[in-house]
């Protein structure tokens, strides 16, 4: 069969014509590029920014509102100004401005020492020195008129990380408040770490000497932020080091060698944790190790132990770690005494002269 030229021709542009529609239809129902974020993560992604962002909403509005004072928790220090009041003299009223030495001098009393006292506490003492010399049941205030300089560290998701200096007394929603909120990829949890007041009483210190050792508090920025559970909002002190990991981590501490936060991996195990930590040190209770984990409950918790030298025997069950578990090793009493008595005994053998 022969074809005319314009058959030809209309056979040539519908071939044509059949070709762009495979070629477009193919490019439609090819699958995504490589590296293209699928539908699921995309929208777990953009749940996750908006609870970080619902949060942030919640912090600068909480921090505004927020006006009460938290002054009966706050030690006085060097360069802080006091205005003392004594309601039945007012020549013994006096705004006085504490030395470096941390003392103040007041009528008839003298030089007391104020530093590492609350308000309240150096109101009793003043009230106590006026009944035992002075007068009957004299009723004293001390108002805290301004504030010595105070540093917080603030370190990990938060947008603006670093050493903060500030006056007067400041919370938890403070500090992340002038840290301009939260990153998108903060974690669950907020850590504060507090090393022991070298500026408390004397009666305090004799009180609990485990009140003397470093302490960490947890807050679940949730409960904090979004129901507005205001236990959590701590009242912060002078050299406090406040924390937000990012999400996706477990905490190892107490005796290990390197303790911190880590990156979890999938099936992650409590030996590999601890490994990460740089394993136990020779203090270490391995056979008490405990992990402590939230229920997603308010700020509920679970106490799991374990004995960590079975476990790197083959002989327990290795349980895997799970996001945001906090791994704590204590400390063994018998070793630290053995070892204590040996560093003491190595010492004394040092000392003496060796005869050739």
């Amino acid at each position: 069969m022969v074809l005319q030229k314009d058959d030809r021709s209309r056979l040539v542009f519908s071939s044509l014509m059949l070709f762009f529609w495979v070629l477009m239809v193919s490019c439609a129902s090819s699958p995504s590029p490589k590296g293209t974020v699928s539908p699921e993560v995309s929208m777990k992604e953009i749940g996750f920014s908006r609870q970080v962002k619902e949060m942030n909403e919640k912090l600068m509005m909480s921090a505004m509102s927020s006006k009460r004072t938290l002054s009966q928790d706050y030690r006085i220090g060097p360069d802080d100004l006091l205005e003392i009041t004594v309601f039945e003299d007012e020549k013994l009223n006096k705004t006085v401005r504490v030395s470096s030495q941390g003392n103040i001098s007041l009528p008839l009393l003298g030089i007391l020492k104020a530093k590492g006292l609350t308000g309240s506490e150096l109101e009793k003492e003043i009230r106590d020195l006026l009944t035992e010399k002075y007068m009957k049941d004299p009723h004293v205030s001390v108002f805290i008129k301004e504030y010595r300089n105070q540093q917080i560290s603030l370190m990990g998701a938060v947008s603006k990380a670093g050493v903060y200096d500030f006056t007067g007394q400041k919370t938890v929603l403070d500090l992340l408040a002038m840290a301009g909120g939260l990153r998108d990829d903060a974690g669950p949890l907020l850590f504060l770490i507090r090393t022991p007041n070298p500026e408390a009483s004397k009666k305090e210190k004799e009180k609990d000497l485990d009140d003397q050792k470093p302490r960490t508090y947890i807050v679940g920025l949730e409960d904090l932020l979004i129901k507005g559970d205001q236990r959590m909002n701590l009242p912060l002190l002078h050299g406090d080091v406040v924390n937000v990991p990012p999400a996706g981590k477990i905490f190892v501490g107490g005796e290990v060698r390197g303790p911190g936060g880590f990156t979890i991996t999938k099936n992650m195990t409590l030996s590999q944790a601890i490994t990460l930590a740089a394993g136990l040190t020779p203090k270490a209770e391995g056979s008490e190790t405990r992990i402590f984990r939230y229920s997603g409950k308010g700020n509920e918790k679970e106490l799991l132990t374990f004995n960590v030298y079975t476990i790197q025997k083959g002989q327990a069950e290795d349980p895997t770690v799970k996001e945001n578990d906090i791994i704590f090793v204590p400390k063994s009493g018998t070793k630290t005494v053995l070892i204590e008595f040996w560093d003491l005994l190595r010492g004394r053998i040092a000392g003496f002269p060796v005869a050739w």
